[in-house]
């Protein structure tokens, strides 16, 4: 074995590319990176296109790339060929899922906001004994007012978790008595 002086160690490695030892380690089990050149005693040292390959791992990443689209591109990038048009397919994949995300996550604020909207503030009532809603609220004219008792749910769900009033599970109970 030819003695090696030169070259980063892996901690010097991981300084430079902000990836900590055990993830430069896992790298190289997997093949994302190649196994450095050793020194007599054993310790890995790195050269200048280790630092180049995990800054390209590290820019894939942060685009949301898999490790296994990663693994591809480097393969064809090895080739000396250029991976223009696999990058274009995966990238055209990750927007499509960024897509999808954005469409789920508007959904999911405009649920949130509604069940902000609906909360009373501060003269929010304690709510029930053994339920999440306040209690009935005492009705001006002599109808009967709901019944307090939380109900098994028609969905199915823990009556429990549910809404008294107005039997939705989502519902946190502060809207639904006005």
């Amino acid at each position: 074995m030819t003695q090696i002086h030169s070259g980063l160690s892996i901690t010097q490695l991981a300084a430079q590319t902000g990836f900590g030892a055990d993830t430069i380690r896992y790298y190289e089990r997997t093949g994302l990176l190649p196994a450095p050149a050793r020194t007599a005693g054993d310790h890995r040292r790195y050269d200048g296109q280790a630092v180049d390959r995990l800054r390209f791992i590290r820019g894939a990443k942060r685009l949301g790339l898999r490790l296994g689209d990663i693994a591809q591109l480097l393969a064809v990038r090895d080739t000396g060929t250029c991976p223009c048009e696999p990058a274009a397919s995966l990238l055209r994949r990750r927007l499509e899922e960024i897509d999808g995300e954005i469409i789920r996550l508007t959904e999911l604020r405009g649920q949130l906001t509604g069940m902000l909207t609906a909360i009373p503030g501060p003269a929010c009532p304690d709510p029930a004994p053994g339920t999440w809603c306040p209690p009935p609220s005492p009705s001006p004219s002599p109808s009967p007012s709901p019944s307090p008792s939380p109900s098994p749910s028609p969905k199915g769900g823990d009556p429990m978790m549910s809404c008294a009033y107005c039997d939705d599970p989502a519902c946190i109970g502060c809207g639904c008595t006005d």
